[in-house]
């Protein structure tokens, strides 16, 4: 039991540790007439129910799984990729199967989630999942394949360098000419969790490349712009001309050459 003895901040540091709203702490703090002591309880009533709902909604992105596993499907990969967009460097595919031991709540669209975030998960990921399988198809490439296929095409890479061999794929949004049944899903990775941890551990993957590029190539930014066209991208390729990681086929590098 507590008491009023206890200061509003000692409160809110024992709070921090609280996962039920319930508990005998909680419980003898609802008499504390303390405007900050109940401000603290209502901040963890908040964090709890988003904590429910994150949970809630981490089972829901496992509901593909779930259904081919119970199908009797041992292995189900999640595909996805990033860089299709940017002017420069590759488009990076990742396949990723997970199973139903895998716990980490917090993986879902990359998009959804700050450099912090992404860097911490994707650690967790690569020890987490069965396996994940990372293929990249650079500029020239792409300029030679057009970037939906060379997509493609580095997402059956992927696939096919797993040692699982999968029986079941969920790729988003790009169908794959592979032997292998598939279920394609439009914004697959805020629906399946084995494409939102491959979202993650393909943009990690791709970020730190960039990054790695930027100190080879400067003035263009690419440690923040990851290679997409923004105005200090441009402004680099009017004063220095293309890299040898451009797109020599997308607009604007194209009248750069």
């Amino acid at each position: 039991m507590t008491d009023k003895k206890m200061t509003i901040s000692e409160i809110k540091t024992a709070l921090q540790n609280e996962t039920s709203f319930s508990s005998p702490l909680v419980e003898s703090l609802r008499h504390d007439s303390r405007k900050g002591v109940q401000q603290a309880l209502l901040a963890l009533e908040k964090r709890i129910e988003d904590n429910e709902k994150k949970v809630s909604a981490f089972h829901h992105r496992f509901d593909y799984e779930r259904k081919f596993w119970q199908s009797g499907v041992k292995y189900v990969a999640g595909i996805d990729e990033v860089g299709r967009g940017p002017l420069a460097g590759p488009v990076v595919t990742a396949a990723v199967i997970v199973n139903d031991d895998f716990n980490l709540i917090d993986v879902t669209d990359s998009k959804q989630l700050s450099a912090s975030q992404r860097e911490n998960l994707y650690l967790k990921i690569i020890n987490e999942a069965v396996e994940v399988n990372i293929a990249v198809k650079d500029n020239q490439e792409i300029d030679k394949e057009n970037i939906y296929h060379a997509t493609q095409l580095a997402m059956i890479e992927a696939v096919n360098g797993l040692k699982h061999k999968p029986q079941r794929l969920i790729v988003d949004a790009v169908p794959l000419d592979i032997d292998i049944m598939q279920t394609t899903l439009i914004k697959g990775d805020q629906k399946s969790i084995s494409v939102a941890a491959a979202s993650i551990v393909a943009k990690e993957y791709r970020d730190h490349l960039m990054k790695t590029y930027d100190q080879i190539y400067p003035g263009y930014d690419f440690a923040d712009n990851m290679g997409y066209g923004t105005a200090k991208h441009l402004d680099g390729l009017r004063k220095f001309g293309i890299t040898p990681i451009h797109r020599k086929l997308f607009a604007p590098v194209k009248k750069y050459q």
